[in-house]
C-alpha cells in the first residue's frame, strides 16, 4: 500500500514561462535544489538526471510533459540508503494566477518506511521556498 503523499503548493510572483524555465534549465536549478543540476533534453521517454558535484544522484523517467504547464516523471534516488528503494511518481503542475503563477508538487507512489518519502517530506518545502525566493527578486 502506497499511502504516504506529499502534496505542497507555493504562489511565485512570476510567469508561468519563468517558472517553467527556472524548473528545466540546469544553471537555475542549482541555485536553489542544494547545487543540484537537473538536466534532460524535456521529451517523453527521456531520462531526467539530477548531478550534484558532477556526480550523478538521480536517474527519474520523463513520463508526461506540457511546457509551461506538466512535468510528470518518475523519482529514483540512485545513492546511499535511498538507492534500493523502487521509483515514486513526481508531479510538477503550474497554473497561471493573478500574480503569478501556483506550483503545485504531488509526490507519490512510495513504499511503506520510505526512506525516499522522509527526506522529501522535509526536502521539499525548502526547494521550493528557494525556488521562490529565486524568481521573485
Amino acid at each position: 500500500m502506497h499511502s504516504q503523499v506529499i502534496d505542497e503548493e507555493v504562489d511565485i510572483a512570476a510567469s508561468p514561462v519563468a517558472v517553467w524555465r527556472a524548473l528545466t534549465d540546469p544553471d537555475i536549478t542549482q541555485t536553489y535544489w542544494g547545487g543540484t543540476r537537473i538536466e534532460s533534453d524535456w521529451l517523453p521517454g527521456s531520462m531526467v538526471i539530477y548531478r550534484r558535484d558532477g556526480k550523478i544522484t538521480d536517474e527519474h523517467l520523463l513520463k508526461e510533459l506540457v511546457p509551461q504547464r506538466l512535468i510528470e516523471h518518475t523519482f529514483r534516488p540512485t545513492f546511499g540508503p535511498f538507492a534500493t528503494e523502487p521509483p515514486s511518481l513526481l508531479t510538477l503542475l503550474l497554473s497561471p494566477t493573478d500574480r503569478g503563477t501556483r506550483l503545485h508538487v504531488l509526490h507519490r507512489g512510495f513504499p511503506p518506511a520510505s526512506k525516499v518519502y522522509a527526506a522529501c517530506k522535509e526536502g521539499w518545502p525548502g526547494i521550493l521556498a528557494g525556488l521562490k525566493q529565486r524568481l521573485e527578486v
